[in-house]
């Protein structure tokens, strides 16, 4: 994959895409078509490219993520499904899109269609997990109960194990900032963590779920914020970065699609508990490739990006972590 390969650095940038060129081209195509009239050439670039993904479930949950997220302010995910009301692909993105906009708006509009849309895709595609992850990004929106949320989680891990985004919504889900709670990510933590392969494509959930909570102590101000740090000393967490930190940056370790998001929050981490210089080599591999998240929590992105990388340089040169 490209994520490993000897390009020349680059200046930090977000990129959607990440790694994946054909969706980079088609979001190109889509800003310059303009993908809001919902013509035929729109709708079947996206089509195309969700097709393409055959059944490798993981890079076609990334692709149809990062296209409803672009298309969530334009009519093209209706069109779609206006011309083939029975595409498994075009009721997903229609519902995906719905979510989309609920979790921007935090209300769904007509959530008992958006669940129906699921449901018939699930029928017409029943080994497809999609479905069953956009429900679970429904669950958020609606806050539907935890015995609900169990079932469709099952669903969605019955067919994927190891899916990405299905354990990236149950974890907002859980979330304190979302009406779940610490403890009930905790908890969710200390089931999955030892199950989940060192390479799946959800490794870095237990990481993520850490820098959830450590910027949740830093929002909380006072002690907690000044203590913060203290969450990454010692323990399961202390030894989760470690792991972490040894093998995720190494050429062919991961293979998903999201892994340069990943990298993303390994990065960050590794900042956060003071181990700037061990976050240099995760800089070099990312090659100026931002996500949002985490890095906007406390600025603009790339900027605070930029100023991490900038320190984990420094620490690499002086031989200490830096913090």
């Amino acid at each position: 994959m490209s994520l490993f390969s000897s390009r020349t650095s680059r200046r930090p940038r977000i990129v959607p895409a990440l790694d994946d060129a054909d969706l980079a081209r088609a979001l190109r195509q889509l800003n310059k078509r303009g993908a809001g009239s919902g013509r035929a050439p729109e709708v079947t670039l996206v089509a195309t490219l969700l097709e393409e993904a055959g059944d490798d479930w993981d890079r076609r949950s990334h692709r149809a993520s990062v296209l409803a997220e672009a298309t969530a302010g334009t009519g093209l995910a209706s069109a779609w499904l206006s011309r083939e009301p029975d595409n498994a692909d075009a009721l997903v993105f229609h519902s995906w899109v719905g979510v989309m906009r609920g979790l921007r708006d935090r209300r769904a509009e007509d959530a008992a269609q958006l669940v129906n849309q699921c449901h018939r895709a699930a029928e017409i595609s029943p080994a497809d997990p999609t479905p069953w992850v956009v429900l679970l990004g429904l669950a958020r929106v609606e806050r539907y109960g935890q015995n609900d949320v169990n079932a469709i989680w099952r669903e969605a891990t019955g067919r994927d194990r190891w899916h990405r985004e299905a354990y990236v919504q149950m974890l907002a889900y859980l979330s304190p900032e979302e009406g779940g709670s610490s403890a009930s990510v905790l908890d969710f933590i200390d089931v999955v963590r030892t199950r989940i392969p060192a390479n799946a494509p959800c490794a870095a959930i237990e990481i993520a779920a850490a820098v959830r909570q450590y910027q949740g102590l830093l929002a909380q101000g006072g002690v907690r914020a000044m203590t913060a740090g203290q969450l990454w000393e010692g323990g399961q967490i202390a030894a989760a970065l470690e792991q972490a930190s040894g093998l995720w940056a190494k050429p062919g370790f991961f293979q998903h699609a999201a892994a340069q998001a990943d990298l993303n929050v390994l990065a960050y981490a590794l900042c956060a508990a003071g181990r700037a210089a061990d976050a240099h080599h995760v800089f070099q591999v990312l090659q100026g490739t931002v996500t949002p998240w985490p890095w906007n929590v406390d600025g603009p992105a790339v900027q605070r990006f930029e100023q991490h990388q900038a320190k984990a340089e420094r620490g690499r040169q002086g031989g200490i972590g830096g913090s």
